[in-house]
């Protein structure tokens, strides 16, 4: 467990809690399936997806009937929160299980509660893909380290939702995809794009093609492309030249193996201002995406201050 002192940027090497990581990417796929089951569809599958909260991960609340519910991982208490607008609820102790286990513990759960979870019982995005209930391969879990990967999150989202306000434009919520295991934030340029080739392991090309429908500048953060995860930011379609463009700050390079602008998470933690270097690098490599695609960029962004110049408070 993590103390007062952890700093607001705290360390933690990917090759050290791969295992638990790998395990944890299985346990969020299983909650975003079930997210995904009783939504209907928002474009690019924004849906399905998780949110940073206080205390861990959340799937916020998900419509059932004529009511809701909600499941959160608490990487403070190492908890999985199953929790009902009837006002019932269940818990799962987080700890080192199966998939299996996991994934049948949920089950049972949710049942309890009246709660229907038909969901396709395979992962996506990865290769070899498990089926959930066949899964005894991934079965680590590192409290200590998780709560560190949550603390990571924490600073990843609120510096990328200080990003997201200078945007008027159409964009995402910032979000976690649990295909992928990202936190994503992706702004818009208001046009269609061209069919995206898909490709991506046990995932269908046409989930791709609506997630990548429209012309788009995205950016976020991962546990991998770095000794300690990184930040990401890439463009579809690609503009020409976009990969021989300058950025900011320093340590930020483009990579030709993931196909799209990095910036790794300790170099972001070692800098003077983390804050300001996360932000330089997302403005940055917006801005070469935005400019190369020439998009109406006046029209798009503006001052997320702009009310409170000589106004009163309320």
């Amino acid at each position: 467990m993590t103390s007062p002192a952890t700093p607001s940027w705290p360390s933690l090497r990917v090759s050290d809690w791969t295992a638990t990581r790998d395990t944890l990417h299985m346990w969020t796929q299983i909650v975003g399936k079930i997210r995904m089951a009783h939504t209907p569809l928002l474009n690019h599958w924004w849906q399905v997806t998780l949110y940073v909260s206080a205390r861990g991960l959340t799937t916020s609340a998900i419509p059932h009937r004529t009511g809701a519910f909600e499941i959160e991982f608490d990487f403070v208490g190492h908890q999985l929160e199953v929790r009902s607008s009837t006002g019932d609820t269940r818990s799962l102790p987080l700890r080192p299980m199966p998939v299996a286990e996991f994934y049948t513990r949920i089950l049972a759960m949710l049942g309890e509660l009246g709660i229907e979870a038909t969901i396709r019982p395979h992962p996506n995005e990865v290769d070899p893909a498990i089926p959930f209930a066949e899964d005894y391969e991934h079965a680590s879990y590192d409290a200590a380290a998780v709560t560190l990967f949550w603390r990571q999150l924490l600073q990843a989202n609120r510096v990328m939702s200080e990003f997201r306000s200078h945007f008027v434009g159409k964009v995402s919520p910032v979000h976690f995809f649990w295909g992928a295991m990202d936190l994503a934030c992706t702004r818009f340029s208001g046009r269609p794009a061209p069919a995206h080739p898909g490709g991506a392991p046990n995932c269908g090309d046409w989930v791709m093609v609506e997630g990548y429908s429209q012309e788009l500048s995205s950016c976020g953060f991962w546990p991998g492309g770095g000794e300690e995860g990184a930040f990401y930011s890439y463009a579809y379609p690609t503009p020409d030249g976009f990969a021989d463009q300058t950025v900011l700050p320093e340590g930020a390079f483009y990579s030709k193996e993931f196909q799209q602008f990095l910036f790794p998470y300790e170099a972001a933690r070692a800098a003077p201002d983390p804050d300001r270097a996360v932000a330089e690098f997302l403005r940055s490599t917006y801005e070469a995406a935005a400019d190369l695609g020439q998009w109406d960029r006046a029209a798009l962004e503006d001052n997320p201050a702009r009310w409170s110049v000589g106004r009163s408070e309320p």
